[in-house]
């Protein structure tokens, strides 16, 4: 079935018997290409059944369809005549693992974080309905990325817009019951005839015209009416808010979904349908650990096995000395924005369940209740992956910075991390927090002063930000020396007469062998571990630059407001005279998708 289709109108000549066909073949052909390059898989092995129906009842690209975050459009890339470059799927020049507007067509606007699709999509309609054009706008969101803020404040204004959008809820937590679901279904069909609406109106006009008693007869009823639809019907949320509610509907039926999704276009306004899936369908392993493959490296798949040697990495050695401190302070808490594993808070849940807090992906609310904890006295430790941050900057600097509380912001996976691309790359932190008054900024050169901030930092009742890199530590360049850690101290790793290096976090270890590679050309080398962004040392950096008058500076962030540009802005406001200086950083635009190595040769 796959070698037929070569776009979305090769769908439309399939019957539901050789839609199911195609459907098992695409999740062999995900599975086989996930398990060579990566990727996120539990999530598009849920949804085959859903984008082979969406496609099959839309037109795309006259429709338009926006996938949240992303990270689930494996299958409409290759529905969408993109199938034999899947095999390129995250490789550096390949496809991307989201969907991105100058790949193709069909990918109608760039996600890759989470609760975007409804506001973009509303918008596209409004664009619309001003333009006077005749199109579907479909916006796809999972039921975690709904807990979003900025998803329930697009909900709540589609809601009282009147605009018709089609918002698909993709429900992967929920069991399927199939009395609730098809009487559910009979519901949604009743609600959207237009024989029902007439009734409706019908009946209630005929009932307010009885003297006296005709308006309360009426609410009696509607008051009647609704109790029932909300024990028969969970999800009336919606409906209270101006959509029609269509489902729950089995995700994984292609019929039952081609059915509702037909419906959905016969409706007046915002519509939101409910479709029920199971993440890791069809493939055992990743049924039982949907959390374990949402995102995975390549893996035996008869065994499920990573193929890549599990190594000690800097998430896990945060998590386990959070924990290590966390026995000896009972003020410590840990707060996550959904991402509890991955940023290797495991270990604190299970050893300090009252004191960890999952709120869901709600990066701006972590930060604003972790201040909140803070001022009555809790040292909250907050771990939001780099790209992540982003989302809460108002609140790092309305709720924390302004009021000098201490929260302990962990930046995990800081810097470039390689395949997810443009809107998962960490380059932009050090730059935006640099900014922020009040903040004190560091980055370890390994575990263990990793390790050792932590211990300062949770001491030093103020707001920290402490970043550090994915994956592991230097595995060529092995530290002997840890200076104690002082407030706005950096450490010389190597003295020199020649030339100074500033280095910064996971570039240090790089730093080290750049001086290695100038001795052997005679040059003396002098290394700087910066340690801290800010406060900087300027009595140390600025001794060591007036000896030598030429600098490197190395960071894992973008070149804009970074150590390069705070050690520029120190020799000019001391007036350090006849300096030669090279910044190595990350250049100032979105860093593509590929390995870290590869982009590091390409940009660095």
């Amino acid at each position: 079935m796959l070698e037929k289709i070569n776009s979305p109108k090769d769908l439309k000549e399939l019957n539901t018997e050789e839609k199911n066909e195609l459907a098992k073949e695409i999740r062999e052909y995900i599975l086989k290409v996930v398990s060579e390059n990566g990727g996120h898989l539990a999530s598009n092995l849920g949804v085959v059944e859903l984008t082979i129906s969406i496609h099959s009842v839309f037109n795309m690209p006259k429709d338009k369809i926006v996938w949240d975050v992303g990270h689930q459009s494996y299958v409409h890339k290759i529905l969408t005549g993109r199938k034999e470059k899947f095999i390129t799927l995250r490789k550096l020049d390949g496809i991307s693992g989201f969907p991105k507007i100058n790949e193709s067509e069909y990918d109608n606007f760039n996600t890759g974080h989470s609760s975007t699709s409804i506001s973009a999509a509303l918008g596209m309609a409004r664009a619309r309905d001003l333009k006077n054009e005749d199109n579907e706008v479909i916006a796809v969101i999972g039921d975690g990325a709904l807990t979003g803020g900025m998803a329930l404040e697009a909900l709540n204004d589609a809601g009282c817009s009147k605009t018709k959008i089609i918002v698909i809820l993709n429900d992967n937590e929920m069991s399927i019951s199939k009395n609730i679901g098809g009487l559910n279904m009979f519901l949604s069909k009743l609600r959207t005839k237009k024989l029902y609406s007439k009734s409706n109106i019908s009946i209630k006009k005929a009932l307010i015209k009885i003297p006296v008693i005709g308006k309360p007869i009426v609410k009696v009823i509607q008051r009647i009416k609704r109790s029932i639809k909300q024990l028969i019907i969970p999800k009336m949320f919606f409906e209270d808010i101006g959509f029609t509610y269509l489902g729950p509907v089995d995700g994984h039926n292609i019929e039952q979904l081609q059915n509702i999704l037909e419906l959905s276009k016969k409706v007046e306004g915002p519509v939101l349908v409910h479709v029920l899936t199971k993440k890791g369908k069809g493939y055992k392993i990743a049924e039982e650990n949907p959390d374990k493959y949402h995102a995975t490296s390549s893996f035996d798949i008869e065994t499920g096995k990573s193929k890549k040697e599990k190594k000690p990495d800097y998430s896990k050695v945060f998590g386990d000395k959070l924990v290590e401190l966390a026995e000896k302070n009972d003020k410590i808490v840990a707060v996550t924005a959904s991402m509890k594993d991955g940023t290797g808070l495991t270990k604190f849940a299970m050893r300090f369940p009252t004191r960890f807090f999952d709120i869901g992906i709600a990066e701006q609310h972590a930060l604003t209740m972790a201040a909140g904890m803070a001022k009555e006295g809790m040292i909250p430790v907050v771990p939001i992956y780099s790209s992540f941050y982003q989302r809460a900057y108002d609140q790092v600097i309305h709720d924390i910075a302004i009021q000098n509380l201490p929260v302990i912001m962990c930046v995990d996976r800081a810097g470039v991390v390689g395949a997810d691309g443009e809107t998962h790359q960490g380059t932009l932190d050090m730059a935006f927090f640099r900014l922020v008054p009040n903040l004190t900024i560091m980055a370890p050169k390994d575990f263990k002063e990793l390790e050792i901030m932590l211990e300062f930092a949770v001491t030093l009742n103020k707001p920290v930000v402490i970043r550090y890199p994915r994956g592991g530590e230097d595995e060529q360049i092995k530290f002997e020396k840890y200076d104690k850690i002082e407030l706005g101290k950096s450490e010389i790793i190597k003295e020199g007469n020649d030339i100074t290096i500033i280095a910064i976090g996971k570039r240090v270890a790089k730093a080290l062998e750049l001086a290695q590679k100038y001795e052997k050309d005679g040059i003396d080398a002098e290394v700087i571990n910066a340690r801290f962004l800010k406060p900087l040392d300027i009595e140390t950096i600025k001794k060591s630059i007036n000896k030598t008058k030429k600098v490197v500076t190395m960071e894992d962030g973008t070149k804009i407001n970074g150590l390069g540009t705070a050690i520029e802005e120190l020799i000019v406001e001391e007036n350090l005279e006849g300096i030669t200086m090279e910044k190595q950083a990350w250049p100032d635009e979105f860093i593509k998708h590929g390995s870290v190595e590869e982009l590091e040769k390409i940009y660095c």
